[in-house]
């Protein structure tokens, strides 16, 4: 592998792609601890923690990230990371709120969900209970 002065990151959610661009470093929160990663950091997968996610973009800029747990994996310049829930800030003062508005709606969408799912999963069990029931 040649050296490289950046890399290709990509953050994937389960329904978009939220970011996909060039990094110069990388800064996660795996079980373990935070660490950082480089273009040429050793190739390497870990889980994510719930945390905040750092690039530090080819201009120098930087974007910040509030991800759900997830999976990083480095293979040679490129970098993917796949999360349940993510959400882009402007700094971390607005991540904080973004986080909380964005995670609290997908919790109230997925309790829903799942109080739906135990109502048709009940009313399935009682239609075949009365298939069961002999005729008179």
């Amino acid at each position: 592998m040649s050296m490289a002065g950046e890399m290709t990151v990509t953050l994937r959610l389960p329904t978009r792609t939220l970011f996909e661009g060039q990094a110069t470093r990388l800064t996660a929160v795996a079980p373990n601890g935070a660490f950082g990663i480089l273009p040429n950091h050793v190739d390497f997968v870990t889980a994510l923690v719930p945390s905040v996610m750092t690039l530090r973009l080819v201009d120098g800029s930087e974007d910040i990230f509030g991800l759900d747990e997830g999976l990083l994996v480095k293979k040679g310049h490129s970098v993917c990371v796949i999360a349940l829930r993510g959400v882009q800030g402007d700094d971390l003062g607005s991540l904080q709120d973004t986080v909380e508005e964005s995670f609290v709606q997908m919790d109230e969408e997925e309790r829903q969900a799942r109080s739906a799912l135990s109502r048709l999963e009940a009313d399935m069990v009682r239609r075949f209970a009365e298939l069961q029931r002999p005729l008179p």
